[in-house]
């Protein structure tokens, strides 16, 4: 049903939304990313990525020098001269914890205003269950369209990891779910042509848009159980870390590992998702919200770890130097978003510490919008305390002799304790006591 005439219309220019719109026009059909941010927009169509992600740079200047690839501020008039849309802006939270879907509305408006008979809308934002239909469907038909009859809509919420975005996209299987069969199968001939993974159809929307919130929410309840394992092991003088792996080669045992908290743009705020629509239908799901609560906790916790460290130092978190090491949310990437490292920092701040941050990738303007004073490696390890956040893989080589006031917290399992500990150094993490 996808041809090289028929032309893409892509809102979202960010994590995924690019990606997605480069191997678009790599393979063959004419593109047009649609943003907001002009300064993405005019280096997009200079071929350059503002987004870090490897192999991404090549492929965007590929897509831009081929002519596939074109990036604009003006939604209206791309959909105009297009037959197919989808939509992959964020979907944050708001103060309640509920889904702000102002940037899927203001899209879905955009494109109500130019829709034409026979377009096909795609969502690929990561939305509450019941979004296409409630909400996206009848925004579409103000158009006097009638979905599922004038035009074809469908659903596949993105599935990637950064820092393995490109290869996740072209690999992991596709879910998707229409209004409609012909909408599925519409969606499904056009995501073939990007992916070898398979393309799995279920019944309809609302359980395309359940389905990524599921995954997403099992890692993060599971992350929860592993840190609520390690705050008991620490009182009891366990290894959470080795009694975890141990468990681990149960053969139906797969427990994931304890760290600072959760971050990214998608185990910290999906599980919301499933939360908000809970109780629209006078339901509780006190297993979800209560691993939001220990996951979140955490960034707290690991302040009382910090306590512990300088006390034996015979110091106190007030007056402190503190070197936090990686703000970005996981290991070798630059997404800083929804990171444990910035409310760690503002906990270490109210505590009247002076927060020093190191991190490879994440901007200085970034470390400082949390109110980190951005330093290099050395002199983050200079500090009284050194507190390692992110598993960047830079951190694997520290030594015992780089920490030179003999206070370290390790929160993520990198670093071997006992090596540490026999030079002298005071060692605490997560899941050691």
């Amino acid at each position: 049903m996808v041809n090289e005439n028929k032309s893409i219309v892509i809102f979202g220019l960010g994590h995924m939304g690019l990606p997605t719109a480069a191997l678009f026009a790599k393979n063959g059909l004419k593109v047009v990313g649609v943003d907001i941010n002009k300064e993405n927009v005019e280096y997009i169509n200079s071929g350059i990525s503002p987004i870090m992600e490897p192999g991404l740079d090549e492929l965007v200047k590929e897509a831009v020098s081929s002519g596939n690839l074109s990036a604009t501020l003006d939604g209206e008039d791309a959909v105009k001269n297009a037959k197919i849309m989808i939509v992959i802006v964020p979907t944050p939270l708001n103060n309640q914890n509920n889904a702000d879907l102002s940037a899927v509305i203001s899209a879905c408006r955009t494109i109500a205003s130019a829709f034409k008979k026979d377009d096909l809308v795609i969502i690929e934002s990561t939305v509450p269950p019941g979004t296409c239909d409630n909400i996206v469907t009848p925004l579409l038909e103000e158009s006097g369209l009638v979905a599922g009859n004038d035009f074809y809509l469908a659903c596949t919420p993105e599935r990637a990891l950064p820092n393995n975005t490109i290869y996740e996209i072209t690999h992991n299987a596709r879910v998707i779910g229409g209004i409609n069969q012909k909408s599925a199968d519409y969606a499904s001939s056009l995501y073939k042509r990007i992916t070898d993974g398979e393309i799995i159809n279920v019944k309809n929307l609302i359980t395309a848009e359940m389905v990524k919130l599921m995954e997403n929410t099992y890692r993060d309840v599971n992350i929860a159980l592993a840190n609520e394992f390690a705050k008991i092991c620490e009182n009891l003088d366990i290894n959470a870390i080795e009694a975890i792996q141990a468990a681990n080669h149960h053969p139906r045992v797969n427990i994931h590992i304890p760290g600072p908290g959760v971050g990214g743009h998608c185990l910290s705020i999906d599980p919301y998702f499933i939360v908000e629509m809970a109780r629209q239908k006078g339901l509780d799901a006190p297993l979800i919200n209560n691993s939001r609560k220990i996951n979140e906790s955490m960034p707290e916790h690991v302040v009382h770890i910090i306590e512990k460290g300088l006390k034996e130092a015979g110091k106190t978190i007030k007056g402190s130097s503190i070197g936090i090491l990686g703000v970005a949310y996981k290991g070798d990437v630059a997404d800083a978003r929804e990171t444990p490292a910035q409310p760690l920092i503002n906990y270490l701040n109210e505590e009247g510490a002076s927060v020093f941050v190191h991190d490879p990738y994440v901007s200085p303007e970034t470390i400082k919008s949390f109110k980190g004073m951005p330093v290099n490696l050395e002199d983050a390890l200079e500090c009284e305390c050194v507190v390692l956040i992110t598993d960047h893989s830079i951190y694997k080589e520290l030594k015992p002799e780089m920490i030179k006031n003999g206070v370290l917290v390790c929160t993520r399992p990198l670093l071997d304790p006992e090596s540490f500990i026999s030079k002298g150094i005071i060692f605490k993490g997560v899941g050691i006591s």
